[in-house]
């Protein structure tokens, strides 16, 4: 039995559950949230980044404290998407293995009365979205009433969802007797008048510091000349051979763009956004968990609820406007103990959002210079190297050719060899990358290039448009972003 946890204050039949699923011993935020949710009738606030084993944090008391004799529902987890709807309630189902307590997920994108029916069978614990969990109130399916324990999960980001209405329609519905636990990685005004509206003197505990960035990942930035920005995530991508990555975009139109051009350059990439049905983002989240894709393209809406452990590099291609989007980008990688990277790319026009950043996020985000092509090469070199040294060689399978590799071998020099297969295996790359000019901004903020274009548009302020909006049409109705708007 896993006394680590056990020492919480955890029975013998969650830790059990614990125990099945590999846990050797608490994170720090479930050290310090558990036994406070367990031994005290309280309200918590909690603050931490995601990736911190937040959701065993509140989900292995939550399912301690669930009278399995009671059929009724007892418990509500709110989360702001359908993926992180789902991944939840699969967790807690993971921690009731032995105790058998009954969950169910309501989000959208589903039938409605299938759900309404699971939860007539007897939801001890519901776990749902915001806007999905509103409707079934107001359809009468769902009465929480009587419940003893309410969940935020990644409460900023239901409110930066647009959820408020929705949540506070929740809050005000539930039970006025309830224990509310509330989780979130930054505390906006938002977040910070939920918790002054309808929490009762919450205990606050905080893993680092108040919208400060997980100290497992390294804040990195590359200036450069605007026309270059994809050019230079390509260097990037090339220059980190093992890559596992969201690139995070501002617009659904930019996305597109960014994932059909990496992918006729030959990445394995697909793209994530609002336009795409339910279907086809399950699919490109599959694939992309079981890494036949090792990139995604993605806005901040969709890829919200992405629970991916071992993301080595978060791509910024356009900074956010909002600071704490951007916290929320990098806590996708970085987790579970791991190391990863957040990496911007800046143009000169949205330099000044850095040194923001820097002050909310209490860390420095560092300049590096933009790979070389020579770099690049080196970098793709010894990736073929290192997977020439680690192939699994089967004898058995090579022995009709046995003869044919010795006569060639007695042609040529190990050398020769290796020089040979490291020529044809990278052949592609090194000929891109042979005359790769410099890619690095001198951040003078003059940023045009050459090949800029110029056009005209037979659109005006007669038409109600001013620059700002016909910026704003521009950038939703096609791939250009701000960076690529000069003089008007």
């Amino acid at each position: 039995m896993n006394q680590n946890f056990s020492n919480l204050g955890l029975e013998d039949v969650i830790v059990q559950a614990v125990d099945h699923l590999g846990f050797e011993k608490p994170s720090p935020v479930q050290e310090k949230c558990i036994p406070i949710v367990l031994n005290e009738d309280t309200d918590l606030v909690a603050l931490a980044q995601t990736g911190t084993g937040k959701t065993a944090s509140f989900g292995l008391p939550l399912i301690q404290k669930i009278d399995n004799d009671n059929r009724n529902t007892q418990a509500l987890v709110l989360a702001p998407t359908r993926e992180l709807c789902i991944q939840i309630a699969s967790d807690l189902n993971n921690y009731a293995r032995f105790k058998k307590t009954n969950v169910v997920a309501v989000y959208g994108g589903a039938s409605i009365m299938d759900q309404a029916r699971n939860l007539k069978r007897g939801a001890q614990v519901i776990v749902a979205t915001p806007g999905r969990l509103q409707d079934m109130i107001n359809r009468r399916l769902v009465n929480l009433s009587n419940i003893d324990y309410l969940v935020l999960d990644e409460a900023d980001e239901m409110l930066n969802m647009g959820f408020q209405d929705a949540i506070d329609e929740i809050l005000e519905t539930a039970s006025e007797d309830r224990n509310t636990w509330l989780y979130s990685a930054t505390m906006p005004k938002t977040v910070a008048k939920i918790a002054s509206n309808y929490m009762k003197n919450p205990i606050e505990v905080t893993c680092g510091t108040k919208n400060q960035a997980a100290s497992t990942v390294e804040h990195n930035y590359y200036l450069i000349d605007n026309r270059d920005r994809y050019k230079v995530l390509r260097r990037l991508v090339d220059s980190c051979p093992s890559i596992y990555a969201i690139i995070f975009c501002r617009t659904r139109a930019e996305t597109q763009s960014v994932a059909e051009r990496l992918q006729a350059d030959g990445y394995n990439t697909g793209g994530l956004h609002g336009d795409m049905s339910q279907v086809q983002r399950d699919g490109v989240m599959k694939q992309f968990k079981t890494k036949n894709i090792t990139i995604l393209v993605a806005t901040d809406v969709a890829s919200r609820g992405i629970d991916v452990d071992d993301i080595t590099h978060v791509i910024h291609y356009q900074l956010p406007d909002d600071v704490e989007v951007y916290t929320h980008r990098s806590g996708r990688t970085g987790r579970a103990g791991k190391e990863g990277t957040s990496v911007a790319i800046v143009g000169g026009k949205d330099k000044y959002k850095l040194s923001q950043i820097e002050r909310t996020i209490n860390r420095k985000i560092d300049r590096k210079t933009v790979p070389s092509g020579e770099e690049v090469m080196k970098a793709m070199v010894f990736q073929s190297m290192d997977k020439l040294v680690n192939a699994q060689v089967h004898p058995q399978a090579l022995k009709p050719f046995t003869e044919a590799i010795h006569e060639l071998a007695g042609q040529m020099s190990a050398t020769e060899v290796l020089e040979k297969f490291i020529a044809l295996s990278s052949a592609k790359i090194l000929n891109f990358y042979k005359d790769a000019q410099d890619l690095n901004s001198s951040g003078n903020g003059r940023n045009k290039s050459s090949n800029s274009e110029r056009i005209f548009i037979n659109i005006g302020e007669k038409d109600g448009f001013d620059w700002a909006t016909l910026k704003d049409l521009l950038r939703d109705k096609t791939a250009l972003t701000n960076d690529d708007f000069g003089g008007v």
